[in-house]
């Protein structure tokens, strides 16, 4: 961070203490700090693969009109994953796809993503569906496209430390909630964990994803 070359404000949060909950409990109280255009939310195991970033992803965004999130990485209806996000060592691209222009998709990860101001002050996080640490990224692409706003992956060069492979209980709860939430306006949710029929039981699309999840990683191990 200390060599980008554009100013830049930064928020960091310590949960080491317990204070928050969720994530969405952390991101709604910490983001109202931000004084920027943009609000940009991030793990802490994620390097910035430029100097430039924060300068060029500012112009990317100011190109995108009616935008409600952009991130790192996402998924669409095509049912790929789109990322310039490499992890491992050695460094290996993430998703199939890797872009050079924003492509509009369904939700994004939780990786990396950024919030205009405008729309963060109008959509927060919800903390009762992610009352935990899993698909707040999802959610809230799910909300901003249901006030009518886009949902962008954009070409971000990162590196993230942490594969992020996490099925746990807590993951599911919020997903049974975040199914609930929007079944109305999308049968099937596309995740960069699995896609997720809101009108199937979870249990058994919970044993078939997992499956499929796993044996993709061990796949990409040779």
């Amino acid at each position: 961070m200390n060599n980008q070359t554009t100013d830049y404000e930064l928020i960091l949060i310590d949960n080491t203490q317990k204070k928050f909950k969720s994530a969405a409990e952390a991101f709604n109280q910490e983001g109202k700090k931000a004084k920027g255009k943009y609000i940009i939310f991030t793990h802490q195991d994620v390097d910035l693969c430029s100097n430039t970033f924060l300068n060029d992803l500012e112009l990317i965004l100011d190109s995108i009109s009616n935008l409600g999130i952009a991130g790192a990485a996402g998924k669409s209806k095509e049912k790929v994953i789109i990322s310039n996000i490499k992890e491992g060592i050695p460094p290996k691209f993430s998703g199939k796809i890797q872009i050079d222009t924003p492509v509009k998709v369904q939700t994004l990860d939780e990786c990396l993503f950024i919030i205009p101001r405008n729309v963060f002050d109008m959509v927060q996080f919800d903390e009762k569906v992610c009352n935990g640490w899993h698909l707040y990224a999802v959610d809230y692409s799910l909300s901003v496209n249901e006030e009518g706003l886009d949902v962008y992956v954009v070409p971000a060069p990162i590196y993230h430390k942490s594969a992020g492979e996490s099925f746990s209980k807590e993951y599911y709860g919020i997903l049974k909630k975040l199914l609930n939430k929007h079944k109305k306006n999308y049968k099937i949710v596309y995740t960069t964990m699995g896609n997720w029929d809101s009108e199937y039981p979870l249990i058994i699309q919970k044993i078939f994803q997992r499956s499929i999840f796993y044996w993709t990683k061990f796949k990409k191990k040779f």
